[in-house]
């Protein structure tokens, strides 16, 4: 099993890149293993305060499940992956089945702020991106998926968003092994990621 790590900002386009990797190799050999999911249950909170929630903050995810899962897929088990709304901030009753296949992608933010995450990824991609592109992917994605308006996708991104990034999450570029400029715009390095999978691939 290969274990992949996709990190970077906020808009950065690590979808992007994961979607174009999941293009090239067998999507029955590959699972995505989202951050997101794991994000902790907010559900004693009034709906207010989970809507003021830092999401951008590494104390905000449920890290000591997601590196149990992970490793019950490195030993062969499978796992009933969390199901988290951004409407709510809640964890849906349901969970998704989720079996081990050759290659699993973790993707996320923060996901290289974690030392023992980190220590279960073979490989760690670091997804660049210029703060004004991500500003702009941030807007158009929080009002269409998550229901905000312009004013209060621009007034979490100046209070949490930009600084969060500056402290937690650009500071993990040096954990990467390979880093991706101009995020998911960038073929030339996505097609040499893919090369450098199937390579690892075919000595396993």
């Amino acid at each position: 099993m290969l274990v992949i790590g996709i990190a970077g900002g906020t808009g950065s386009g690590k979808t992007t890149v994961v979607n174009k990797i999941l293009e090239s190799l067998d999507k029955t050999q590959v699972t995505v293993i989202p951050q997101d999911s794991y994000y902790k249950d907010n559900s004693h909170l009034p709906l207010d305060k989970r809507q003021e929630l830092n999401f951008d903050h590494p104390q905000s995810i449920d890290w000591e499940l997601m590196v149990k899962h992970l490793n019950f897929l490195k030993t062969g088990h499978p796992i009933e992956q969390p199901i988290y709304s951004y409407i709510t901030c809640t964890r849906s009753q349901e969970t998704i089945h989720i079996k081990p296949t050759r290659v699993i992608i973790v993707e996320g933010i923060l996901i290289f702020t974690d030392p023992p995450l980190r220590d279960c990824l073979d490989m760690k991609v670091y997804v660049d991106a210029d703060p004004d592109d991500r500003l702009s992917r941030v807007i158009s994605r929080d009002i269409v998926e998550r229901g905000r308006s312009v004013n209060k996708v621009l007034e979490r991104y100046e209070k949490t968003v930009k600084p969060m990034h500056l402290q937690f999450i650009e500071p993990t570029k040096r954990y990467a092994d390979i880093i991706i400029p101009q995020g998911g715009h960038n073929k030339v390095a996505i097609k040499m990621l893919i090369s450098a999978i199937e390579q690892v691939l075919r000595t396993r």
